[in-house]
């Protein structure tokens, strides 16, 4: 019998099912319920918050730097304690502003979110830390506070659940990304699971910025058995998914299964209902046990896949991307950035210059630290941009050959209205100086990592996509995350981009009210 992971079927039927039209969207009957709307906060009534430390450590590294790194290499003992673990928790899912209105108070996070609805929540597993004790904890953001769900250390069957994958195993903190459907099919309905992973790849952008500043390693880990992560949670894997994980630090020796997953009791902790009522889309569902994996051995077998993406030989004129001066290059540490960092919600079409957008690119796109990932640096998404206004860069379509870490001109030309168009007629995309799509040859993915690698697309476009917000926002400039026509946008960018499904979307440019002609 085929492993469901391996039906490729299943992506395909969904990926169809949730794919934007310009019809689509114009003949749903889908209205938005406010009386309905969900909470953002998960709350655990019955347990005490664990409040953590304001005075954390604040990293003074440049933005830019933190960007483009990878960390620091694993080895030896690099143990954070409480303080780091509080900071790197403030600036990658904390609550960073707070606005009151007649209807009440918003909470704005550090990490970009598709309609500021949150859907992603962190956990974490570790051994004793200075400051706190072994355990399994949810992060509560409203209250900076950690819940504990479970005492003792329950890394090694984390690890287990994991394949031994060497991050993981020698971690003295595991963070686990999980997705409450709910908060984001309210509004995005079926499209919500691709909307999932857009969340998580924003706040892991931050969070691996953030490791590295603080000087700890840190991996971005795909590759593990849902049921098990599930259990150790106290999640149903229904209504509440495990997404990611990510280990932090390491430890001179890898940590023992020491606790089996038979042995673990059940967790049957209340949580309070996010809404009144919720309604449910078997799509989503249906998706994640798709590419879910079952047991330790298909564990090791997928991470086991290579993908290689080739590149064809440029067929029209190729720009190098612009030497970036000293003067270019602010020294604003990476918490300052993220603080101030928001979703531009209108573009000046005015221009940022050629040596700015190559910064961006540039950093955007070094190597991410992934299980999924060989080499370290391969990258799966192709990004191709609209320029609408770049000094020193011709107005037109462009491809983004990384390795040669140049563009090369598509289609020279004004595509304002066509970005605009392909962006679900957003204006946004057409008032900005540049609007990057992300691009996945998914026939490849599938093949080589089953349905998971429908997961690997959209994760990896968001981690690139949430280190070119922190980048734009360094050089003071802003970005938005927008959504698409899919079918579209293929078209558009052909037949350079001949089947290949477009994944994500970011627009680029300077902050400001559009001119009026």
């Amino acid at each position: 019998m085929m492993e469901m992971n391996r039906n490729t079927s299943l992506a395909w039927k969904y990926h169809d099912l949730t794919k934007h039209s310009y019809w689509s969207v114009r003949t749903t009957a889908h209205h938005l319920d406010w009386a309905n709307e969900p909470s953002p906060f998960k709350v655990y009534p019955d347990i005490k918050p664990r409040s953590l430390p304001e005075n954390f450590a604040r990293p003074c590294t440049p933005a830019l730097e933190a960007v483009a790194s990878v960390g620091p290499e694993p080895s030896g003992e690099i143990r954070p304690g409480l303080d780091e673990l509080a900071s790197l928790l403030y600036y990658s899912a904390g609550v960073t502003k707070k606005k009151s209105y007649a209807e009440g108070e918003f909470y704005f996070r550090a990490a970009a979110c598709a309609g500021a609805l949150y859907p992603v929540e962190t956990y974490l597993v570790c051994g004793d830390l200075k400051g706190l004790r072994a355990g399994i904890y949810h992060f509560a953001p409203k209250d900076f506070a950690l819940i504990q769900l479970r005492e003792g250390d329950y890394r090694g069957a984390l690890a287990q659940s994991a394949a031994g994958e060497s991050a993981v195993a020698a971690a003295p903190i595991i963070l686990v990304y999980t997705a409450i459907t709910w908060r984001s099919a309210w509004k995005y309905r079926d499209r919500s699971y691709r909307y999932h992973f857009w969340d998580n790849g924003m706040i892991a952008a931050n969070a691996l910025a953030m490791a590295s500043a603080l000087g700890l390693p840190a991996r971005v880990v795909l590759g593990f058995v849902e049921s098990e992560v599930n259990h150790l949670l106290g999640i149903d894997g229904e209504k509440e998914l495990a997404l990611s994980l990510l280990p932090l630090g390491h430890d001179t020796e890898a940590i023992a299964g020491s606790a089996s997953q038979e042995s673990l009791p059940e967790l049957n902790l209340k949580a309070l209902p996010l809404s009144g009522s919720e309604v449910s889309y078997p799509s989503i569902r249906e998706m994640h046990e798709a590419s879910s994996l079952a047991g330790s051995e298909s564990v090791a077998a997928w991470r086991e896949a290579a993908i290689k993406i080739e590149t064809p030989e440029p067929a029209g004129e190729v720009f190098p991307l612009a030497p970036s001066s000293e003067e270019l290059l602010p020294d604003e540490a990476i918490g300052e950035v993220i603080q101030r960092r928001a979703s531009t919600r209108r573009f000046a079409r005015k221009a940022i210059s050629f040596a700015e957008l190559s910064v961006i690119l540039d950093r955007a796109t070094r190597a991410i630290p992934a299980d999924f990932l060989k080499p370290a640096d391969a990258q799966l998404n192709d990004l191709y941009l609209i320029v609408n206004s770049v000094e020193g860069l011709p107005p037109g379509a462009y491809f983004y050959r990384r390795e040669d870490r140049a563009l090369e001109i598509l289609a020279p030309g004004e595509f304002r209205e066509k970005a605009a168009h392909l962006a679900l007629d957003q204006g946004l995309a057409g008032d900005a100086s540049a609007t990057i799509f992300f691009m996945a040859d998914l026939n490849s993915l599938l093949e080589g990592f089953g349905n998971r690698g429908y997961r690997v697309a959209q994760l990896e476009a968001a981690i690139i996509g949430g280190k070119i917000y922190l980048a734009s926002y360094a050089l003071g400039r802003g970005a938005t995350g927008l959504t698409f026509y899919d079918d579209d946008v293929t078209a558009f960018f052909s037949p350079h981009a001949a089947g290949k499904s477009c994944i994500f979307v970011t627009s680029i440019g300077v902050p400001g009210k559009r001119p009026i002609y």
